[in-house]
């Protein structure tokens, strides 16, 4: 999240998204999702508390009413107050120590992914819900949470933080935790981690559903030709002097995160300072500055419009309206290709949707799952 705030403010005018796509997506019936209540919620350690909606298979897609329920007629439910566990384990990868949470017994398998500069404790307020039918895990990638941070400098290859590589994790990750196939379900870069994933082994992924994915707007294929040497040297000059671990401890800082998470976040009440330890805890661990001037240095690798078409299992494409850092004005182009079931509207909600609205968010999750989890 931090290099979007960087980055938000490029004074490079970038024209909108010229995809050659086609649309064809059904719509039977509108329905409204923003008067849905927020979930109460107390977050207790190792005990997680919701006050969650009975467990329904009503989804919502975009305009289109999938069942016979409606999304005011959850409301309505009576709560349950549920209480669960949220265990934390470790994986050995390739010889790193990768950190991952789980919960849940039964149900398909989801794999929540977070996006640049977070970790799986950004899915703190769904993981519990989503676990009361859902076999749930949530993973920190490679350099980033309380996984390991290998110094890409000492690994003698370029470009070891890449989509490839944490595309890679996630599989194995499914192959040897989960032992079955699963739903990815993805925020911001994360989002094009599962879908490299999906492309990389089709077989593991049912389905992925994604929230604000990155339109990688600093990849050097949409920059400007005048522009591009400006941005390298730029990139360079963080990466290989002291400017960059001074930029990096600059914004490691609980005020830099708070600000930074504001801009990001429509619902600023959202922006806690329980949610700001979270964030900025794991980036204060020996080896996140390189990590972090690895990633922004990152310009190449894949795009969206270039992995889409390659998925072969169902996508659903959810986008907070109120995303500072990836308008969807330009995110609604997703939402015409023919490997997307439909786009999502999320109403009043920011970029990252499953902290801020984790009340429309987990129903959507529900939903997506239970339309795909028979095929």
């Amino acid at each position: 999240m931090i290099i979007m705030a960087i980055t938000s403010s490029s004074t490079i005018t970038i024209s909108k998204l010229d995809f050659p796509v086609s649309f064809s997506q059904s719509i039977n019936k509108k329905i409204s999702i923003s008067s849905i209540p927020f979930c109460t919620k107390k977050y207790v350690p190792k005990k997680l508390f919701f006050s969650i909606k009975n467990p329904k298979s009503c989804g919502y897609i975009s305009n289109s009413l999938v069942n016979d329920c409606s999304i005011d007629e959850i409301s309505k439910e009576n709560k349950t107050q549920v209480s669960i566990d949220v265990k934390t384990s470790t994986w050995n990868w390739k010889g790193y120590s990768i950190r991952y949470q789980f919960c849940g017994n039964s149900g398909p398998a989801l794999v929540l992914v977070h996006g640049f500069g977070a970790n799986s404790d950004h899915w703190r307020k769904n993981i519990p819900v989503l676990a009361q039918s859902h076999r749930v895990f949530s993973i920190d990638l490679i350099g980033y949470g309380y996984s390991d941070k290998p110094n890409p400098r000492e690994l003698g290859v370029d470009n070891f933080y890449s989509f490839e590589t944490w595309g890679s994790q996630l599989n194995d990750f499914c192959k040897d935790v989960i032992g079955d196939k699963a739903f990815f379900i993805c925020n911001s870069i994360g989002g094009l981690v599962g879908l490299q994933a999906a492309i990389l082994e089709p077989q593991l992924c049912r389905g992925i559903l994604l929230l604000n994915i990155s339109l990688r707007m600093l990849h050097i294929t949409k920059q400007p030709w005048f522009g591009r040497s400006v941005i390298k040297a730029f990139q360079n000059l963080l990466r290989n002097t002291e400017l960059g671990k001074f930029f990096f401890k600059s914004v490691a800082t609980p005020e830099a995160v708070k600000n930074i998470l504001c801009q990001c976040y429509y619902d600023t009440s959202q922006v806690t300072d329980e949610l700001v330890q979270a964030i900025l805890l794991p980036g204060l661990e020996p080896g996140a500055v390189d990590v972090f001037l690895e990633f922004i240095c990152y310009s190449a690798g894949p795009l969206p419009e270039e992995l889409l078409p390659q998925v072969k299992c169902p996508v659903l494409v959810a986008w907070g309206d109120k995303d500072p850092w990836e308008p969807i004005e330009l995110g609604r182009a997703y939402g015409k290709f023919d490997t997307v079931e439909d786009f999502v509207v999320l109403p009043n909600v920011g970029h990252c949707p499953q902290d801020e609205a984790p009340h429309l968010v987990n129903p959507l999750v529900e939903s997506f799952v239970a339309r795909h989890a028979n095929a």
